[in-house]
């Protein structure tokens, strides 16, 4: 049962990004990723959005307005739910090819949706992304994980111990 609700909360997700993102993109950001959580009235619609210049409230309320503008045509959320827009902040979801390829050598946390050579989470440094997979350093041990089984990947901010200041 756990895997039919992962693969429905995967597509509703994949459904509402494919139906937003031609709207954020309008104006000018990046959907980094959308996600639908809880259910019936507790339920929270989160999008993620970036841009070179990075992200300021007044961003966040303009693709909040050009996204509710876009759902109250749509209709494609049955229930009653919060609509939540913000930056990706320092642990950024990674979501596309792209995102990984922009962090290769830092360190990721990635959540799969089977186990994958024993394991379903990692925590290590992306050493490598090809179209398929992750090359991951966990532990001082390799990882090939395949980019189709990844259910969760977030980028691990590393603030430095002496600073406090993040060396990402």
């Amino acid at each position: 049962m756990r895997g039919l609700l992962f693969l429905y909360a995967e597509l509703i997700d994949k459904e509402l990004y494919e139906l937003l993102e031609p709207g954020v993109r309008a104006l000018g950001f990046e959907m980094v990723t959308v996600e639908m959580s809880g259910r019936g009235s507790s339920s929270l619609l989160r999008i993620y959005i970036d841009s070179p210049q990075g992200i300021t409230v007044d961003d966040c309320v303009r693709v909040s307005d050009q996204v509710s503008a876009i759902l109250d045509v749509e209709n494609p959320i049955a229930d009653r739910y919060t609509l939540e827009v913000s930056s990706p902040g320092f642990d950024r979801p990674l979501c596309k090819l792209s995102h990984f390829e922009a962090v290769v050598g830092q360190r990721v946390r990635i959540r799969t949706k089977v186990a994958v050579s024993g394991r379903r989470r990692f925590c290590g440094i992306l050493t490598g992304v090809t179209q398929q997979s992750l090359a991951l350093e966990v532990d001082g041990e390799m990882y090939d994980v395949p980019l189709d089984e990844i259910f969760k990947a977030r980028l691990v901010p590393d603030f430095g111990s002496e600073t406090g200041q993040l060396k990402n």
